[in-house]
């Protein structure tokens, strides 16, 4: 239970540093969308990442070139979904959700708050967050397709053109 075996450290030693050493040059290949907090599907492919990587140092039944091809087929996955997403009609919005106003004016927006499963309590502690006392100076709150929320007070809104495309934003109401 403490201790099995020499050969097993040394293979975790030199099996995960290979692993480690692989999964870096493959997020640098990758580049920097890979690691980013973009969307559901980008978090799914970087805890896989993070569970195979655990698969190819702690179990013996896999080898660093099986571990190896795991790692490079999920990162081929990621380009192919992410190329899709920017490149053809209609790929975004099959991996990723849509930014919805939840907030409008100061008031709730809440249908779109029951459908998003988000409570004014949360609403709020983002308003209190971004420095606000209070909802009537802020002119959205937007649930954003990675789940943060983003507060864009009335002061700032300028022209609106960051909330074109967000679902519930037909532009301001004054």
């Amino acid at each position: 239970m403490w201790f099995d075996s020499w050969s097993d450290l040394v293979r975790v030693l030199a099996v995960g540093a290979a692993a480690y050493a692989t999964l870096v040059v493959l997020l640098r290949v990758l580049g920097k969308r890979t690691l980013a907090k973009l969307n559901a599907f980008d978090l799914v492919v970087t805890v896989a990442l993070g569970s195979t990587l655990a698969t190819i140092l702690l179990s013996s039944d896999v080898s660093w070139s099986e571990g190896a091809v795991a790692l490079a087929l999920l990162g081929v996955l990621q380009l192919a979904v992410s190329w899709t997403t920017v490149h053809l009609p209609g790929g975004r919005g099959a991996v990723t959700a849509r930014p919805v106003v939840v907030l409008r004016d100061g008031r709730p927006v809440a249908d779109a708050m029951r459908r998003e499963r988000l409570t004014e309590d949360e609403l709020r502690q983002a308003v209190r967050s971004s420095g606000r006392g209070g909802l009537g100076d802020v002119a959205a709150v937007v649930l954003e397709g990675d789940g943060t929320l983003s507060v864009v007070p009335s002061s700032a809104l300028g022209d609106a053109r960051a909330l074109h495309g967000v679902e519930g934003w037909t532009g301001p109401t004054s």
